[in-house]
């Protein structure tokens, strides 16, 4: 089984019709698996072709500004990177205080008063007293700018992806109604808890997860699974994330995982090609060929298990491993990639 990359002819079913429909996007996966450069990948993916799409950050760590190597995101829509064929992408760096204070004064009128709790440190009290708070302010924002129109009635943006919380916090950070049950049960914050989550475990929403292929990832993610399908929101694509190129056919991959490989066979043919190594050179060769097939080995198993354990099994974005580190190129590298899978948004302005 070979694990590099998908080319441009791979299966339309990697990216169904009806993800196509959806307006949130939320992108989750263990930390280290690269989930803040796979959002800015779909978001840049989902505007090609004239698309308008948020990018939303809510952990605060301005983790969307450094792929993209701009300066530090303000609580402002701002566009951030112009999409092929004259799409944008716009990005949100939710403060939740700034978030809170315009809640208040979006149901409340608080206005000056809002300004005068932020002085009294009231506002990280609130949060802190009640977490679930801070999430309904976080989504809620997240559902204000799915749901905003133009004057016209149209949306005012195609798509909006939100670079959410790792898995083991994702389910938490979405159901927030289970989150808000006892802190609230009539008035606005309870309308709002309830608005996010009829959007939430609505087809307007796709959770796709990013995982490595290696076990803890894989096993994570398919914790993740079975939490969002318990909670009843709709998953969208497993997203494998630094793929590796595979060079050795597939018939060679477990006789050199096991250590079975013909040095002499290697100089033979390097002879034959006019290039003439050492001892040391080959000996060298030959560990980097066992790592390597150990290494696809290992990628191997773990795709059947993203094939086998999830009933059915969940439609699969493949991203491979790039040189170099992420920088802005990348990112274009990396979409361009998504939408030959298949990965776009229906426009609906």
């Amino acid at each position: 089984m070979t694990t590099s990359a998908p080319d441009a002819a791979a299966d339309p079913a990697t990216w169904p019709a009806e993800l196509a429909q959806a307006r949130l996007h939320v992108v989750s996966g263990k930390g280290g698996t690269g989930k803040t450069t796979v959002a800015a990948a779909l978001a840049l993916a989902l505007a090609t072709g004239g698309k308008r799409v948020l990018l939303i950050e809510v952990e605060g760590r301005q983790g969307i500004a450094q792929v993209f190597d701009t300066a530090p995101l303000p609580y402002e829509e701002r566009r951030i990177a112009v999409a092929p064929d004259g799409g944008e992408v716009r990005a949100l760096a939710i403060d939740t205080e700034a978030a809170l204070l315009e809640y208040f004064e979006m149901f409340y009128k608080f206005g000056m008063a809002g300004r005068t709790l932020r002085r009294m440190g009231a506002i990280e009290f609130a949060t802190t007293l009640a977490p679930g708070l801070r999430d309904v302010l976080l989504t809620g924002k997240a559902k204000e700018c799915v749901a905003r129109t133009d004057p016209d009635g149209r949306p005012t943006y195609d798509a909006v992806v939100v670079d959410a919380p790792p898995t083991g916090r994702l389910v938490t950070f979405l159901d927030v109604t289970k989150a808000m049950a006892d802190l609230a049960k009539v008035g606005p914050i309870h309308s709002q808890a309830k608005g996010v989550d009829k959007l939430i475990h609505s087809p307007e929403t796709a959770v796709h997860l990013v995982t490595l292929l290696s076990d803890l990832p894989v096993t994570e993610t398919l914790d993740a699974v079975d939490e969002l399908e318990a909670a009843r929101i709709p998953l969208g694509t497993v997203v494998v994330n630094r793929m590796r190129e595979q060079w050795l056919p597939d018939r060679s991959v477990t006789a050199a995982a096991g250590g079975r490989v013909d040095a002499n066979r290697i100089r033979h043919g390097l002879q034959s090609a006019g290039i003439e190594l050492d001892e040391a050179e080959i000996d060298g060769l030959v560990e980097e060929t066992v790592e390597h097939a150990v290494a696809v080995a290992s990628e191997t198993e773990a795709l059947t298990r993203l094939d086998t354990e999830p009933d059915p099994p969940l439609p699969r974005v493949t991203l491979p491993a790039l040189l170099g580190g992420v920088d802005l190129g990348t990112l274009y590298e990396l979409a361009e990639i998504m939408t030959e899978q298949g990965v776009h948004v229906e426009g609906r302005r």
